[in-house]
């Protein structure tokens, strides 16, 4: 039937559901926590492999997502959309691992041998859809960190400039210059890249 998801739940009463789960496990209720964790699972690793085009790499940052969420439902209060909380940690998570996997690439350079025999899990460093992105985040990160949450926050989770502000505790016009900052770098990165 139109608009009901793979179980045929109606995606707003699904929405609902999410939101009624966050908000009792956040109060304690590990039973909620568990259905919660399980109901957003596939669309948390739907989001990793937005980034992380090797399924593996993208699974594995799924679960330290499920997990960050886990150790820090506590701190989900309500006041805005469970789905709006779970961005930073999707987002935080994704860099993580892709930092981890530049990590391992450089201290595992591959030989003769291991080029035949390709492990996918090391192609997600050089591979694919919004790689070049984490890398100019990665950059950001380091060149100017106060830039970083501000573009994670309203250019990759999306939220709404007032909510950048209101996470972030600091005035919509420094979010929005931030941002023109943060955005002009990352593109003249981009622009670099071979």
């Amino acid at each position: 039937m139109p608009g009901q998801d793979i179980r045929g739940r109606h995606p707003v009463r699904r929405a609902e559901e999410i939101e009624g789960l966050a908000l009792r496990a956040a109060a304690g209720d590990r039973g909620d926590l568990e259905a919660l964790l399980q109901m957003i699972g596939p669309e948390v690793v739907r989001r990793c492999g937005s980034f992380l085009p090797c399924r593996e790499d993208a699974e594995e940052a799924a679960q330290e997502v499920l997990l960050q969420v886990a150790r820090s439902i506590t701190s989900f209060q309500g006041r805005s959309r469970f789905t709006t909380w779970l961005h930073p940690v999707v987002a935080n998570c994704v860099r993580q691992k892709y930092r981890e996997l530049k990590r391992r690439g450089a201290e595992e350079p591959l030989t003769i041998e291991d080029l035949r025999h390709v492990d996918p899990r090391t192609t997600s460093v050089i591979a694919g859809s919004r790689i070049d992105l984490l890398e100019a985040l990665d950059r950001l990160e380091r060149e100017h960190p106060h830039l970083v949450d501000p573009v994670v926050y309203r250019d990759v989770c999306q939220l709404e400039y007032a909510e950048v502000a209101e996470r972030l505790g600091i005035p919509l016009g420094t979010v929005k210059s931030r941002l023109h900052q943060a955005r002009r770098a990352i593109r003249s990165w981009l622009a670099e890249a071979p």
